[in-house]
């Protein structure tokens, strides 16, 4: 036998089971194996022996390589005899035309990969002087019994690779001198290689003038088609493992140079934002690399899965949109001056976003326990419809007994405060309820949101002048 195969090229099946009552091949190419055995075979009492024998189970593991097929054979007293059914292998050149015609068509990888055998690469390969199946004298026998023609036991063995065959065409490749993954390999350096000639099989000439559409291009440009690159994904490596994100972020340039600022440019806010900058990126890579990230539940502005308001009230199921919405300018002061220890920034934001000193503490109060969110709750006023508004009474109606339940005021828009308390809730466009507590003239955030007014009610009252926090 020539020695084409390429090392570590070989792979052990283990013992299958009887296989009584069924047939050993259904692939129409696991049929013509069997039909190369049986126009083999010159006894076709030998062959009748040979399948009992694997109907049986006397068949041990199979092991395949490159040129043979092996497996240890039990007569029917229990003898063992080790049997081998050798097949010729491909050359070096033949592989070279074989793996050429496969990476002509994308759909002949497509089928290989699931664990097909495509005709038309068998025909293909056959017009090109390539049996891939084996014909008659192929398959050639040898025994431990020292027949000399296939015996039960080389013949129990092929029909048993008939069934392996079924399931994974790789293992006749494999038999013809390339395993799977050496071949899955080469065809994609070849793929790889034809890709960077521009399509064109190897010597295949550059004729002067060539019509483009004949070499598969547009314009000039070489093309491949759609078929072909999504069956060709399938041989690529996976991707490498994502990096693991540095510790902390990357410190900003300092802009504190011998040269003067252009007129209007401040070097030390620059500064700050690009360090802002930095900040927001390393987070975001974070949770991009935390497997975890997707389960966050991170407070987000916007409206809340499930619906909104336009197409009447549905509250949201404790979730937000997946989707964050870009902050206004006036938002995104507010989150700096949450960010920013230095005093001199913050009161730029302030004065940048047209609110007074008092106004932006409260802003940045809201933001810290919600974000966004809580900043438009504490902002903006907004009046509920109808609907809303008989969702909201039934809430409070029944979010407490009825010798408990306070004496609510609705006190314009979203908001109910309880009489004879500084205690208020206000209702959120995404369906929770946010305490607030007054605080000299203001209402002032008493904490994060709940879906409970009777709790919300709760954390406002003990967070006012007379409660626990007053």
């Amino acid at each position: 036998m020539s020695g084409y195969g390429h090392e570590g090229d070989e792979r052990t099946f283990a013992a299958l089971p009887p296989a009584r009552g069924a047939a050993f091949a259904r692939t129409w190419w696991g049929l013509a194996w069997l039909k190369a055995l049986e126009d083999t075979a010159l006894d076709g009492q030998q062959l009748k022996a040979g399948r009992r024998h694997a109907r049986a189970g006397a068949v041990g593991a199979v092991s395949v390589r490159p040129g043979r097929i092996t497996a240890v054979v039990k007569d029917r007293d229990g003898t063992p005899y080790r049997s081998d059914v050798l097949v010729r292998e491909f050359s070096e050149e033949e592989w070279d035309r074989l793996l050429d015609l496969a990476v002509d068509s994308a759909g002949h990888i497509a089928a290989l990969l699931d664990r097909e055998m495509p005709p038309h690469l068998v025909e293909d390969a056959a017009a090109a002087g390539l049996e891939l199946l084996p014909g008659i004298g192929d398959l050639e026998p040898e025994c431990g019994c020292e027949a000399w023609d296939h015996c039960p036991h080389t013949t129990a063995l092929s029909y048993q690779v008939a069934r392996l065959l079924d399931e994974d065409p790789f293992v006749l490749l494999l038999m013809r001198g390339r395993g799977e993954r050496t071949l899955l390999d080469q065809l994609q350096e070849r793929s790889a290689s034809r890709a960077a000639r521009g399509g064109r099989s190897r010597g295949d000439g550059d004729t002067p003038g060539a019509d483009s559409t004949e070499r598969g291009t547009t314009g000039g440009m070489p093309g491949v088609s759609a078929e072909e690159v999504y069956a060709e994904a399938f041989l690529l490596p996976p991707l490498p493992a994502a990096p693991a994100a540095p510790e902390a972020p990357g410190a900003s340039p300092s802009l504190d140079t011998e040269t003067d600022p252009a007129p209007g440019v401040d070097p030390a806010a620059l500064e700050f934002l690009a360090t802002d900058a930095a900040a927001r990126a390393h987070r975001m890579l974070r949770d991009a690399l935390d497997a975890g990230a997707a389960e966050a539940d991170v407070p987000r502005a916007g409206g809340v899965a499930g619906g909104g308001l336009s197409g009447g009230w549905v509250p949201g199921g404790g979730g937000f949109d997946a989707v964050v919405p870009l902050l206004t300018a006036a938002q995104d002061a507010v989150r700096l001056a949450v960010e920013s220890p230095l005093p001199w920034i913050t009161a730029r934001l302030t004065a940048g976003s047209d609110r007074t000193r008092g106004e932006m503490d409260l802003a940045t109060r809201a933001w810290q326990v919600g974000g966004a969110a809580a900043l438009a709750v504490l902002e903006e006023e907004w009046t509920p419809d109808a609907e809303a508004l008989a969702w909201a009474a039934a809430r409070l109606a029944e979010a407490w007994e009825d010798d408990e339940r306070p004496v609510l005021r609705r006190s314009g828009g979203a908001r109910w405060t309880a009489v004879g308390t500084d205690a208020q809730v206000r209702l959120g466009e995404d369906g929770r309820w946010w305490p607030y507590f007054k605080s000299g003239a203001r209402w002032s955030p008493a904490g994060p949101p709940d879906r409970d007014p009777a709790t919300a009610l709760a954390a406002a009252v003990a967070a006012g002048p007379t409660g626990a926090g007053g």
